[in-house]
């Protein structure tokens, strides 16, 4: 029997990943669950990926693309505003109407911590949020607190379920913005010796 021309298989399959991640967790995530989900037989899903790892890479990859696109999107959509508020509103819709999303992002994220192979996926999507903040930002060491900031910030409010302050984050962004205070002129050292 002739295989079947099949060129977008890797794609669905790459798609059923996300989706079997999506409702189940990294600890449901397996090559036959994958392949029922996208309605290939198990040797394609182990021919594109050979481990689960490899599946678990891929469905990372692509839910690094969406976070990364959504968060352009939402800075994008409140252009007028200032680039703290901006910050701040995607917070609040990352842990409102977006919280699953974020919750699964993050899952992955610090999959990395035992899964050497997925850090450097984790390490990318920090890069594309700080390529994202650059234009909003006056230097690249500035944009690189500010995705500092957020992902502290956003992993705090996850983990502790402490109230999401809006004004509060608002503040912590725009004192990242600020940059260093100016130094003193007291005369003191960094050591706080006097001159």
């Amino acid at each position: 029997m002739a295989r079947r021309y099949d060129p977008d298989r890797r794609e669905r399959i790459v798609q059923a990943a996300v989706r079997v991640v999506t409702e189940h967790g990294i600890a449901g995530l397996t090559h036959r669950a994958v392949a029922a989900e996208a309605d290939v037989p198990l040797g394609s899903t182990t021919y594109h990926f050979a481990g689960r790892d490899d599946l678990l890479a891929a469905a990372l990859d692509r839910l690094n693309e969406i976070w990364l696109a959504d968060l352009a999107r939402r800075l994008a959509r409140h252009s007028e505003l200032p680039a703290a508020e901006r910050l701040a509103r995607y917070v609040t819709h990352s842990l409102g109407p977006g919280r699953a999303e974020t919750e699964l992002c993050y899952e992955l994220y610090f999959a990395g911590l035992r899964r050497p192979s997925l850090r450097p996926l984790s390490a990318r999507v920090l890069d594309g949020i700080a390529e994202l903040l650059r234009p909003l930002v006056p230097d690249p060491v500035t944009a690189r607190l500010l995705t500092a900031a957020l992902d502290g910030l956003l992993i705090q409010l996850l983990l502790s379920g402490q109230p999401y302050d809006e004004r509060e984050a608002v503040a912590l962004f725009e004192r990242a913005l600020a940059g260093p205070p100016p130094a003193s002129r007291t005369g003191s050292s960094p050591g706080g010796a006097t001159r």
